[in-house]
């Protein structure tokens, strides 16, 4: 199949999954296009059977706002057309299943069998689009798409209650992991020699208000009373500040290692003990996945799709949202007992590649493409 990919290029769990996945695709044998405004922060230069088509947003005195949305259809139409392109996989609802139902529209004449598909990931229904702003036109999106996915049952569940969607079937197909990438044995220690032999806890996010970072350092505190430990945090965002004065006010500065955006956060999973993840709310849990096929139990909260990701009580342990002191007691259960750990760790890489293993995950996403040309999905 010739297959076009939109989604956000920059650091995010979508753009993650949706660049992961046309990787995927074109290593088994369709041809990928991907099309945004800048290369997928995932994908290398090169890669056979993967194009990129740059969105060039024209920017004139007459608009305070450049309209992205516009020109993003305008490339859609254009790359549709020259490419013979089979179906528009957009992920993220706004303004990407917005913009292929305007270049579907334009196509009409010449490619009135092109199909839309929209992968549903989290905030675009959570927060963007429930937004009065743009819930009408998220609304309208959804239900203009020839096939829905979402990436947990949760997140099926909110969509169809918050918006009602008229005749919407969305499949659930979740968010994957390569095994062999995301392999404990595959990397040698990352930390430096301050850092080693001290068990080590991890949090990778946007850090944004959603994910909680001071929680993060806080149960990171309470755990360091008991067992000699350090925690790292990768990302970057608006709370990285509050994070690194939570660190000085509990007196944890020095062990509290901030490490900003990286591409590859792989490497340094393979050298974790725990995964801390005190979110509000999460639509999937990509990071949670990713640090559990490196065989990293989760301490996180019951909320979203996270126990769908995260079996409590056996791969990690989730808490209600704020319980700071439950999740320090989980994390220190799992840590002071050797044996305890290492059979979360073991069970925690197993059951993550066989319920997300991206050769199962990718073999969903094809059914549906074929399902969709052949106007099975109604």
């Amino acid at each position: 199949m010739k297959i076009g990919i939109t989604c956000y290029p920059t650091y995010g769990g979508s753009g993650a999954v949706a660049t992961e996945l046309g990787i995927a695709l074109a290593q088994r044998g369709h041809e990928i296009h991907f099309i945004t405004y800048q290369q997928p922060f995932r994908l290398p230069s090169f890669l056979p059977r993967i194009f990129f088509h740059e969105v060039d947003v024209g920017r004139y005195p007459l608009f305070e706002y450049p309209p992205y949305d516009l020109a993003l259809a305008v490339r859609m139409h254009e790359v549709v057309l020259k490419h013979g392109l089979d179906l528009l996989h957009v992920h993220y609802a706004i303004p990407h299943a917005t913009s292929a139902w305007i270049a579907r529209e334009m196509l009409i004449p010449t490619r009135p069998d092109i199909k839309v598909l929209t992968t549903l990931h989290g905030t675009d229904i959570t927060i963007v689009g429930q937004d009065p702003s743009f819930f009408p036109i998220t609304k309208f999106s959804i239900e203009k798409s020839d096939g829905l996915t979402a990436v947990s049952q949760y997140l099926r569940t909110e969509t169809l209650s918050a918006f009602g969607c008229t005749g919407c079937r969305i499949e659930v197909i979740p968010n994957f992991v390569d095994p062999a990438v995301y392999h404990r044995a595959r990397y040698a220690p990352q930390l430096d020699d301050q850092a080693r032999g001290r068990k080590v806890l991890m949090h990778v996010s946007n850090f944004r208000p959603v994910k909680r970072v001071r929680d993060v350092v806080r149960i990171y505190a309470r755990v360091a009373r008991e067992i000699p430990s350090v925690l790292v945090m990768v990302g970057d965002g608006p709370d990285r500040v509050e994070a690194e004065e939570e660190a000085r006010t509990l007196d944890v500065e020095s062990d509290v290692y901030f490490l900003g955006k990286l591409e590859s956060v792989a490497p340094l999973l393979a050298s974790a003990d725990l995964f801390l993840l005190p979110t509000l709310n999460e639509s999937f849990g990509l990071s949670a996945l990713e640090a559990l096929a490196t065989g990293v139990p989760v301490i996180g909260t019951r909320a979203g799709g996270l126990p769908e990701v995260v079996r409590n009580g056996e791969t990690g342990a989730l808490c209600e949202l704020g319980d700071v002191d439950g999740m320090a007691a989980a994390a220190i259960h799992l840590l002071g007992d050797a044996a305890r750990w290492s059979a979360a760790s073991t069970l925690a890489a197993s059951d993550a590649r066989a319920r997300f293993g991206m050769d199962a995950v990718v073999e969903q996403y094809e059914r549906f493409y074929v399902r969709a040309l052949q106007n099975e999905l109604a």
